[in-house]
């Protein structure tokens, strides 16, 4: 093979990589969302169980946090917003935000669980919500 007939090669295999760029993920709709996502919160050797549930007012996310052991039954979120398959929960007032990776079924229409982080006082613990009909406590 020839110098250039190689290098013609290699130009348009740059092209191609260009210009085929990543496969990006598909944007999750809220809906997908709508219900509570349940799951526990180890801190030290504590263990509660935490709750989102996850609604839509005039076409906005909306959620609300649930704790019987934080004596929280229906806290709102002053915000949620979803990106791709992220999903963001903040509560300023309880220093929180809660941040997690939305996985899917095999249709990528419906959450099958959260994998998240949960921040509060400077403090960062992993968890992982599952859907459930309603909080169990």
């Amino acid at each position: 093979m020839t110098y250039t007939r190689r290098m013609k090669r290699i130009a348009v295999l740059l092209l191609l990589m260009a210009f085929s760029g990543g496969v990006r993920s598909q944007d999750v709709a809220p809906e997908a969302l709508l219900g509570t996502f349940e799951g526990p919160l180890v801190i030290g050797r504590d263990s509660m169980t935490l709750a989102f549930t996850f609604s839509m007012t005039g076409g906005e996310l909306r959620a609300q946090l649930f704790s019987a052991a934080m004596g929280i039954y229906g806290m709102p979120a002053d915000s949620v917003s979803v990106s791709e398959n992220a999903v963001r929960i903040a509560i300023p007032r309880l220093d929180l935000e809660f941040t997690g990776r939305l996985r899917l079924d095999e249709s990528g229409g419906q959450v099958q669980r959260i994998d998240g982080d949960w921040f509060q006082y400077s403090e960062m613990v992993p968890v992982i919500l599952l859907p459930v009909d309603a909080p169990s406590f």
